[in-house]
């Protein structure tokens, strides 16, 4: 498996003497990589800087390198996992970075590695914090959503018959809204829900999808007269002024 090596030390003097300095780190994945038949393609170095702090050069150009770019490595090899990140939540966020673009990253000190004993439980972890940060985009955009249809804002869902959706908003179809108000009279002039359908296919009128209208097209258009009036709502939520243009 082609790998890639990252060092990195705190302050200068683990850059030289330091029992866990660049020399030492450098010997632990070396070792590690001739036991388990690794090839190590690249080395990125970080001399005196700490893991708190963001600016690393050496580990920013590999989060911002391509695979290709590191080499077609399939890995990542620290001696300590610290090495990335001393913080356990930014260890896991740089984790998640590197595995999408297909680079695992082992730690030669702990059991970190694709067959270690430790990897269900933190697959399950990534998982676990991919769904909940999933959870709160749905939670924060439905909130939102139910924001907007507070004061009768288009928030999604099906488009009704006789509108288009235009910059989020709700904007009248003339073609369409035509028929809309064609439904209304004919149903108001005593015609059932059959005889609409086929009194607006006599005269060659078609579906948005250019079909035959049915009488439960024509059905839904009738169940929409509260829209077509001008009133919005969202899911469950209490009908409200639109922001839409009345069409009846």
């Amino acid at each position: 498996m082609k790998v890639i090596g990252y060092l990195r030390v705190s302050t200068k003097g683990q850059t030289e003497e330091d029992k866990f300095g660049l020399e030492s780190q450098r010997d632990m994945v070396e070792e590690y990589c001739a036991k388990n038949g690794h090839e190590i393609v690249d080395w990125y170095i970080d001399a005196g800087i700490s893991g708190a702090k963001e600016d690393r050069p050496a580990f920013s150009e590999i989060l911002a390198s391509s695979k290709e770019e590191l080499g077609g490595a399939d890995a990542l090899i620290v001696a300590k996992s610290d090495r990335i990140a001393r913080d356990v939540y930014i260890y896991f966020a740089y984790k998640n970075e590197l595995r999408k673009k297909g680079i695992q990253v082992i730690s030669v000190s702990e059991d970190f590695g694709e067959q270690g004993v430790f990897t269900v439980i933190l697959d399950a972890m990534l998982a676990s914090m991919a769904e909940i940060e999933r959870q709160n985009i749905t939670m924060r955009t439905s909130g939102g959503r139910k924001q907007k249809a507070k004061h009768g804002g288009y928030s999604g869902g099906n488009i009704p018959y006789g509108y288009m959706c235009v910059g989020h908003s709700l904007v009248i179809d003339p073609a369409e809204a035509d028929i809309v108000r064609k439904v209304y009279d004919l149903y108001s002039r005593g015609y059932s829900m059959q005889r609409v359908a086929d009194r607006l296919n006599e005269e060659g009128w078609r579906t948005r999808s250019n079909g035959a209208f049915s009488k439960s097209q024509v059905r839904n258009i009738l169940g929409n007269k509260k829209t077509y009036m001008g009133e919005y709502h969202y899911g469950g939520s209490d009908w409200v002024k639109g922001e839409h243009e009345a069409i009846i």
